[in-house]
């Protein structure tokens, strides 16, 4: 009885301290996916909670794991919040005024890349948002996504084109 209520207690400084470091990275990657900061804050509870649930997991892979164990959560919570039949009628609707403060603040320039950024298909989304806006690397974004090193560099390779194609107005593979 005396080793659970330890290991309870160790769990509970580990949630903590999860909290405390990956709150921001993972609120900003929910809100990626969900565009509406309520269901983002939502999404964030839930990858605490299923985190919390599955610590064990982690535990067995290291620290070194965790931002990317807990972003990966994060990203199949967001799905299933997605897929679910509420979220199909929730207002998606994306205004500058409606996102959190630490986007808000961007110049005009920044605001339309963004909009950009979420209107690519969610494969390429998906690796421009790990990659530039999480600041991980080729082989944690590949992790996270389940795919090779090398699919995550042409995933980029491939946003990267299509974004300046979008942005410029001009078809690249034409040039």
């Amino acid at each position: 009885m005396e080793h659970n209520a330890a290991a309870h207690s160790e769990n509970k400084e580990t949630l903590a301290r999860w909290i405390d470091l990956y709150s921001d990275t993972l609120l900003k990657t929910c809100y990626v996916y969900l565009h509406n900061i309520t269901q983002a804050e939502d999404a964030l509870q839930d990858t605490f909670i299923k985190a919390f649930r599955s610590m064990h997991q982690c535990k067995y892979h290291g620290e070194a794991y965790e931002k990317a164990w807990l972003v990966r959560i994060a990203i199949n919570v967001c799905h299933d919040y997605y897929r679910s039949r509420w979220f199909r009628y929730v207002d998606k609707t994306k205004r500058v005024e409606n996102l959190p403060a630490y986007q808000s603040a961007a110049s005009d320039e920044d605001h339309e890349l963004l909009w950009e950024v979420y209107a690519l298909p969610e494969k390429l989304k998906q690796v421009l948002l790990l990659y530039y806006y999480q600041e991980m690397t080729l082989q944690e974004t590949a992790g996270i996504l389940g795919i090779s090193r090398s699919a995550v560099h042409k995933r980029l390779q491939k946003a990267q084109k299509l974004l300046k194609s979008q942005l410029t107005g001009r078809d690249i593979d034409a040039q």
